[in-house]
């Protein structure tokens, strides 16, 4: 990575550096084919206050323009095999996909179930971010998505889904994630709400980062917002590098991190396992225990069903 001599980071750790920038400026500094992961968390062009006092009412073809001149040097910087991934609204990234389609690999048109206004008279209530998944070349270089726990009931925790007499066939470590995100909390409904509401959610960065980067990967984002991307690279020892045109949010977040450490902790927790603890508990307590069928991981690395007849390795 080549950050150039007139570029001095604002905030520099072990893992990562964050210059106070346009991105344009940080991104022509990036070496070609360079990083492993870049994501991106543009203005909506919404008419919203910022405060770096950017123009946030663009017309249309200004804003699209003004896109696709940063999406082209994330796709130069991005290494052969490396992810890009663009969170925005459906209406934006309908063109800007077309546009990345013509460089890079298309792989996922990515729903995270969220909703994110008011309803809007004549039209169908907006409850869905789109989260465009490209990769550079034929295939992705790194590619590990996490499993989820089987959906439970979150009064009693019993399934939700009945998966019939393949029980003992399901993976121990949990259900296969789908291109439909439907458990990604908004920061202002989060058990662990620290930042403002438009912040993006922890976990869905450890989500993205979890299944297109390996510890020690290049993150790229170039719109540092309130720096999500940038802790949970740093928590889970990524590599790293942003802008941000205000960085004092940021510089607030990074100056105690222990939050975030612990809202961390709990969604490592419950991923890649086939029922959450929590659900286990209230099955308990509700007197539904569960299926005989089921594989549980044990702590050597086997599983066994919880009836006494078998045991499989994983």
């Amino acid at each position: 990575m080549n950050t150039g001599m007139t570029m001095k980071p604002i905030l520099k750790t072990s893992r990562g550096e964050l210059f106070e920038s346009d991105c344009l400026n940080l991104l022509e500094t990036l070496d070609p084919d360079s990083v492993d992961l870049a994501f991106a968390d543009p203005p909506f062009n919404l008419g919203k206050e910022y405060s770096s006092n950017i123009d946030d009412s663009k017309s249309t073809q200004d804003y699209l323009g003004w896109c696709r001149s940063w999406l082209s040097e994330m796709a130069r910087v991005l290494k052969p095999g490396g992810s890009l991934f663009l969170w925005n609204l459906p209406k934006w990234n309908l063109p800007l996909g077309a546009f990345l389609g013509e460089r890079l690999t298309f792989r996922h048109w990515i729903a995270v179930d969220m909703k994110y206004s008011l309803p809007i008279n004549g039209r169908l209530y907006p409850s869905h971010y789109s989260l465009l998944y490209f990769v550079k070349g034929e295939k992705p270089a790194i590619f590990h998505p996490d499993r989820l726990p089987v959906p439970c009931c979150r009064h009693c925790g019993g399934e939700i889904r009945d998966y019939g007499g393949y029980k003992n066939k399901m993976n121990p470590n949990g259900v296969n994630i789908s291109d439909v995100w439907t458990d990604i909390p908004p920061v202002r409904h989060a058990k662990y709400k620290k930042r403002q509401a438009n912040a993006l959610p922890l976990k869905l960065m450890d989500r993205i980062l979890s299944m297109s980067s390996d510890p020690g990967s290049l993150i790229l984002d170039p719109f540092g917002g309130s720096g999500t991307t940038y802790v949970s690279a740093e928590l889970s020892r990524r590599r790293w590098v942003g802008s941000e045109l205000n960085c004092t949010d940021i510089l607030d977040r990074f100056a105690d991190l222990e939050p975030d450490k612990e809202h961390f902790a709990q969604i490592k927790v419950n991923k890649n396992t086939l029922f959450k603890s929590a659900d286990l508990e209230k099955r308990r307590k509700s007197g539904r225990p569960l299926s005989k069928n089921y594989r549980i991981p044990k702590v050597d690395g086997t599983c066994v069903c919880i009836g006494p007849w078998n045991t499989h390795p994983l």
